[in-house]
C-alpha cells in the first residue's frame, strides 16, 4: 500500500515539474524576440504592385525634409472663392460671420502661405440638428486629395443627459436619454481611425494655394479656419516651469466626481451604466439596479471621449487621481489622454496606460518615480475629459492593417494562376512565374516579425490577438523556402489573412470602465479603495442571496397583469432591445397616454406554446413575416382594418411592407424592420479590370469572362447553401419578369406561366451555366478581392464598414442589376424590382374590445416615426454600427447614421421593393422551389420540366391547406 502511494506521489511530482517546465518554457517563448529575423532589412522596401498607394506614410515620404513654419495663416471662412450649398450667416449662437454649409455642399477658400512646410489645419465649428452622425468631409488642396484618408475626416458631436436619473416602481434607476447639445466646439484634422495620434500635417507651397472641403455627411456650421504650426507637446518640466506661483496652496481639498455624473460626452452610448461585481463600485447595490460607473464596452474606439466638470475653491496645485478598470482584453493595454479645459497639459499625460485587472485600481498620475504630477488650476469650475487613444500602438496597427492589405494583393495575385482550389498534385512553379510575390513574402513575413516584437514591447507579453500575425509570418517564411506549399496551403493562407483583419479589430479595441476621479490638494491622501478577501467574500454571500427574492430580468415599471388597463408586450429579439424599448415606454408613452406597459423579453418559439394555452401577450414585437398571415388563418391575430385609422398609420410604409401581413381584406401585422438586396463592389479591382458597374442581368453575364478568367467570382444569394437557404435573387427574377409567385387570389402559384419558366431557366443557368458559387462567405471573399462583385442584404454595409477597414474607401454599393423590359407601344424600361422581408408587430386575438384599443394606441406609437428614430439610434449607441436599426418607417430611415449619398441610393432601391405574400400552405411553395432549383444544379434536369412539375406539388398542397382552413378553392 506504501509503495503504491509513493509512486502516485512520484508521479504526480513529475507531472507537476513538467507543467513548471512548460510555464517556464512559455513564458521565456512569449518574451522572446524576433530581432534576428529582421534586423538589417530594409522593411519600407516597396515590391512593385504590391504596395498600398496614396497612405499618409507615403504622402509624409514624399514631402520628407519639408520645413515646419512658425507661422499662424488666418482663412476668412466668409470669403471663400467659390462654393455651392454654402450661406453666409452674420450672427449665429453668439458668433458673427460664420458659413452654413449643407449635407452636399463643397467651399474652396484661397490662401496666402507666408512660407512652404507643413501645417496643421484647426477648424471651429457648430453642429446643426440632423442625423445626429459624426460630421465627415473631404479635404482637397489645390484640388487634389494629399492622400486617401483625407477623404474621410470626421467632425464629432456633443451629447447629454437629456434629465435627472429617474427610479421605477421596483427601485432601480433609469439611465436618462442622451440628447445632443449645440455648442460651439474646436477640431484639428485627424485620423479617425486613431492610428496617427497626433494631428494631420499637410504641405502647403509658398504663395497662393486654396482649400477645398467637401460635405460627405451632415451640415455644418464653421466659424473659424486656421493653418497652424506644428509644434511639439510641452514637457511636464515645462509645463511647471509655465505655471510657477508663488502664494498661498490649497490644502485638505479632496473632490470626488462620480464617473456616472459625466456632463458631456462624444457619442450617445457613453451614458452611466450600471455594476454589482465588485464591492468597491460606488453607489453600490445587489438589489436594485444603480448607476454606478460610466465607459464599458462602447468605449472601445480611439477620439471617443467622457468629460466631467469640477469646481476648486482657490487658485493652486491639485491632484488627480482615477478609479478605473481595464477586465476586458488581457494582455492589452487601454490608453486615455487627459484634456483639462480642452488642452493636453503636458506630454506625460497624452498617453495615459491602464494594464488589464479583474479589479478596481485607484491610479494618480505620477512620473516613473511614483511623483504626482501637480496640475495648476485657477479658482472656479473646470473641465476634465478622457480620451480613448491607441497611443503607440496606432502605429502598431496602422503597420498591420497596410500588412493585411498587401497580403491580400498577394492573395489575389496568385489566385489569378491558380484559383481559389489549387491542384495539390501540380507544381505551378511561382517562384519563377511570380518572383515579386515570393520577394514581397519574404519581406512581408519579416515586417510581421518586427510587429510582434513591437507588440511585445508595448503590452509587456505576446497576447493571444497578435498570435495570427505570427502564424502568418511562419507560413509566409515556409512559403520562401518551399514555393511548392503555396498552393497546398493556400486556403489557409486566406482564413489567416482574414483572421488577422479580425486581430485588428480586436486590438484596436481600448475599453475602459471609470468609478470616479478624484481632485484632490496637492499633498492630500486619497483613501485606498480596494476590497479586502472578506468584503469580497461578504459580497458575493449577498449577491447570491438577492438571487432568490430579485428578479434581475425586470425592467422599469412592472405592474399587475390583472389589472385589466395594463398592456403585456412581448418583444422576441434580444434584452437589449427590450430595454431600450422599456425605457422609452417609461419616459415617454406611459406620460403621455396614461397607459400602463409590461415588457417581457421571451424566446420566440415560446409564441405559439403561449397562444394555444390562452397565455400569450397581447401584441408581440419584432415577429418573423410568415407569421401573422398563419396566425390569422387560425383566428389568432387580430385583424388592424378594425381600427378606422389604420391607414393613417401604414402612410410611413412603402406597400411592400405590409404586404405579407395582408390576406383576404384584412391587415394582421404593422411593419417594423425591412430588408432587400443591394449590389456591392470593389472599386479598385473593378478599376483594375477596365470594367464599369453592371446594370442588367445581361451585363453582368457579359462580365463574367473577365472576373472568372481572373479566378474571382461574381456572388449571388444561393438557394442550395446549407447554412441559410436564400431564395431572394429567384424571386426578384420573378418580379423583374412581370409576374409573380401566387395568383391575384392566391388561391394557387403562377410560377408556371411562361414569364416563371423563363424566370426559373435565368436564375438556375447563373449555377449551372456560368458556374457561380453556391457556398460561400461573401464578406470574407469580398475583403480578399475574390469576389469583387456581390448582391446581399444591404445591412451587409454595417459588417463590412466595422469588420474591413484595410479596404475602407475601395468599396461601394448600388442598385441591383435590372431587366430591360418592352411595353406595349415598344418603350424599353429598366426594371430593378427587389424581393423584400422584414419583421413585425403582432396584436394577439383578444375579446376584450377595451384591451384591444389599449394595444392598438401601443401599437401606433411603436410604429411613429419619433419612436422609431429614438429606438433606432439608441439601439446602434449601444450595439455600434454593426446593428443599425433597418426600420420600414420611410421617413425615420432618412434621420438615421446613413450618408446622404448610401440613403439615396437604398431609397431609390426602396421604391422598387416589391413584398412577399404568404398564403395557406405558404411554407411548402419555399420548400419546393428549393428542391426543384437543387435538382437543376444536381442532376442536370430541364429547367422547364422541373418547375412545371413543382408547380403541381405546391398547388395541390395550396389546396389542401385552403380546405382545411374553409377557404374557396375554385
Amino acid at each position: 500500500m506504501k509503495k503504491n502511494v509513493k509512486k502516485i506521489l512520484l508521479i504526480v511530482g513529475a507531472i507537476l515539474i513538467i507543467c513548471v517546465l512548460c510555464f517556464i518554457m512559455s513564458r521565456t517563448s512569449e518574451n522572446s524576440n524576433y530581432a534576428d529575423k529582421y534586423e538589417g532589412v530594409d522593411l519600407t522596401a516597396e515590391v512593385e504592385g504590391l504596395n498600398r498607394e496614396g497612405t499618409y506614410s507615403e504622402y509624409l515620404d514624399i514631402h520628407a525634409g519639408a520645413m515646419f513654419p512658425d507661422a499662424r495663416v488666418s482663412v476668412d471662412v466668409c470669403e471663400y472663392d467659390t462654393g455651392k450649398g454654402v450661406t453666409v450667416q452674420k450672427e449665429y449662437s453668439g458668433k458673427k460671420d460664420v458659413l452654413y454649409t449643407e449635407d452636399e455642399s463643397t467651399v474652396t477658400w484661397k490662401i496666402e502661405v507666408p512660407e512652404a512646410g507643413f501645417y496643421q489645419i484647426y477648424l471651429e465649428y457648430m453642429t446643426v440638428e440632423s442625423r445626429g452622425v459624426a460630421i465627415e468631409r473631404s479635404l482637397y488642396i489645390n484640388g487634389e486629395e494629399p492622400f486617401e484618408d483625407a477623404a474621410n475626416l470626421m467632425f464629432g458631436r456633443f451629447w447629454t443627459d437629456g434629465g435627472e436619473v429617474k427610479t421605477d416602481n421596483q427601485g432601480n434607476e433609469i439611465r436618462p436619454t442622451q440628447v445632443e447639445t449645440y455648442e460651439w466646439q474646436s477640431a484639428y484634422c485627424r485620423d479617425d481611425m486613431g492610428y496617427e495620434t497626433e494631428p494631420y500635417q499637410f504641405y502647403f507651397e509658398k504663395g497662393e494655394n486654396t482649400i477645398t472641403l467637401e460635405a460627405v455627411n451632415e451640415p455644418m456650421i464653421i466659424s473659424k479656419l486656421e493653418l497652424t504650426p506644428v509644434e511639439e507637446q510641452d514637457t511636464y518640466e515645462t509645463y511647471c516651469q509655465k505655471n510657477t506661483k508663488e502664494g498661498e496652496q490649497p490644502e485638505n481639498f479632496i473632490q470626488t466626481i462620480q464617473g456616472e455624473d459625466a456632463t458631456l460626452r462624444s457619442e450617445p452610448s457613453l451614458y452611466a451604466k450600471y455594476d454589482r461585481s465588485s464591492p468597491t463600485t460606488v453607489p453600490n447595490s445587489v438589489t436594485t439596479t444603480v448607476l454606478n460607473y460610466t465607459g464599458g464596452e462602447a468605449w472601445n474606439s480611439a477620439g471617443q471621449w467622457i468629460e466631467w466638470e469640477v469646481e476648486v475653491p482657490e487658485d493652486g496645485y491639485y491632484n488627480l487621481t482615477i478609479k478605473g478598470r481595464q477586465n476586458y482584453a488581457r494582455g492589452s493595454v487601454s490608453s486615455r489622454s487627459l484634456y483639462i479645459d480642452g488642452e493636453i497639459p503636458f506630454e506625460e499625460v497624452s498617453v495615459i496606460s491602464f494594464d488589464y485587472d479583474n479589479d478596481w485600481n485607484l491610479m494618480t498620475l505620477s512620473d516613473e518615480e511614483g511623483t504626482p504630477y501637480d496640475f495648476y488650476l485657477e479658482k472656479g469650475k473646470h473641465k476634465i475629459r478622457l480620451e480613448a487613444t491607441l497611443g503607440d500602438m496606432g502605429t502598431i496597427l496602422e503597420e498591420l492593417e497596410d500588412s493585411t492589405y498587401r497580403l491580400n494583393q498577394i492573395y489575389r495575385k496568385i489566385l489569378v494562376y491558380t484559383g481559389a482550389d489549387p491542384d495539390d498534385y501540380r507544381d505551378y512553379n511561382l517562384d519563377q512565374v511570380y518572383p515579386e510575390v515570393i520577394e514581397a513574402m519574404d519581406l512581408e513575413s519579416k515586417r510581421l516579425y518586427k510587429i510582434i516584437d513591437d507588440v511585445v514591447a508595448y503590452t509587456g507579453q505576446k497576447a493571444e490577438k497578435i498570435a495570427v500575425a505570427q502564424t502568418l509570418a511562419q507560413q509566409l517564411e515556409r512559403f520562401v523556402e518551399r514555393p511548392d506549399k503555396i498552393t497546398v496551403e493556400f486556403t489557409t493562407f486566406k482564413e489567416n489573412i482574414t483572421s488577422l483583419g479580425t486581430a485588428i479589430l480586436n486590438m484596436s479595441e481600448t475599453k475602459l470602465d471609470i468609478d470616479y476621479i478624484v481632485v484632490s490638494s496637492k499633498g492630500s491622501e486619497v483613501p485606498e479603495d480596494r476590497a479586502s478577501g472578506w468584503a469580497k467574500a461578504w459580497h458575493e454571500i449577498k449577491s447570491f442571496a438577492a438571487s432568490f427574492v430579485v428578479d434581475y430580468d425586470a425592467v422599469g415599471d412592472v405592474y399587475d397583469e390583472d389589472d385589466n388597463e395594463v398592456v403585456r408586450v412581448w418583444i422576441v429579439t434580444g434584452r437589449d432591445q427590450g430595454t431600450i424599448l422599456k425605457t422609452m415606454v417609461d419616459d415617454t408613452f406611459t406620460p403621455e397616454t396614461g397607459i400602463k406597459v409590461n415588457v417581457e423579453i421571451v424566446d420566440a418559439s415560446a409564441l405559439l406554446n403561449a397562444v394555444v394555452a390562452g397565455q400569450g401577450p397581447d401584441v408581440v414585437l419584432s415577429v418573423g413575416a410568415d407569421q401573422p398571415v398563419n396566425y390569422a388563418l387560425r383566428n389568432a391575430a387580430e385583424d388592424l382594418t378594425q381600427f378606422e385609422d389604420y391607414e393613417d398609420v401604414l402612410k410611413v410604409f412603402y406597400e411592400s411592407a405590409y404586404r405579407a401581413y395582408e390576406y383576404d381584406g384584412g391587415l394582421y401585422a404593422i411593419p417594423e424592420t425591412q430588408t432587400y438586396n443591394v449590389m456591392f463592389y470593389r472599386k479598385d479591382i473593378l478599376e483594375e479590370l477596365e470594367i464599369e458597374v453592371p446594370q442588367t442581368w445581361d451585363e453582368v453575364i457579359n462580365l463574367l469572362p473577365t472576373i472568372q478568367g481572373n479566378n474571382m467570382e461574381i456572388g449571388i444569394p444561393s438557394p442550395t447553401s446549407t447554412t441559410l437557404p436564400d431564395l431572394s435573387l429567384y424571386y426578384t427574377l420573378l418580379y423583374q419578369n412581370g409576374t409573380d409567385v401566387y395568383d391575384e387570389d392566391a388561391k394557387q402559384t403562377i410560377i408556371d406561366n411562361e414569364a416563371g419558366v423563363n424566370a426559373f431557366a435565368q436564375y438556375t443557368s447563373f449555377f449551372t451555366d456560368y458556374g457561380m458559387p453556391t457556398e460561400y462567405d461573401f464578406v470574407s471573399r469580398f475583403r480578399s478581392g475574390q469576389m469583387p462583385i456581390g448582391i446581399a442584404a444591404y445591412s451587409t454595409y454595417n459588417t463590412l464598414v466595422v469588420s474591413a477597414p484595410e479596404i475602407r474607401g475601395l468599396w461601394d454599393f448600388t442598385l441591383i442589376p435590372g431587366t430591360v423590359r418592352t411595353d406595349d407601344s415598344g418603350n424599353e424600361t429598366m426594371d430593378r424590382s427587389v424581393y423584400s422581408t422584414g419583421t413585425c408587430s403582432m396584436m394577439i386575438r383578444s375579446e376584450d374590445e377595451e384591451k384591444k384599443q389599449l394595444s392598438w394606441e401601443f401599437m401606433k406609437w411603436w410604429a411613429k416615426t419619433d419612436t422609431q428614430v429614438r429606438f433606432g439610434r439608441e439601439l446602434e449607441a449601444l450595439l455600434g454600427s454593426s446593428a443599425r436599426y433597418a426600420t420600414a418607417n420611410t421617413e425615420a430611415f432618412s434621420q438615421l447614421a446613413w450618408s446622404a449619398d448610401d440613403v439615396e441610393i437604398l431609397e431609390e432601391q426602396w421604391k422598387s421593393t416589391v413584398g412577399f405574400r404568404e398564403v395557406a400552405g405558404g411554407y411548402y411553395t419555399g420548400r419546393h422551389i428549393i428542391n426543384a432549383v437543387r435538382k437543376v444544379i444536381n442532376e442536370k434536369e430541364d429547367p422547364r420540366e422541373t418547375v412545371l412539375d413543382y408547380a403541381i406539388t405546391i398547388d395541390e398542397e395550396l389546396i389542401k391547406k385552403r380546405t382545411e382552413f374553409g377557404l374557396p378553392v375554385d
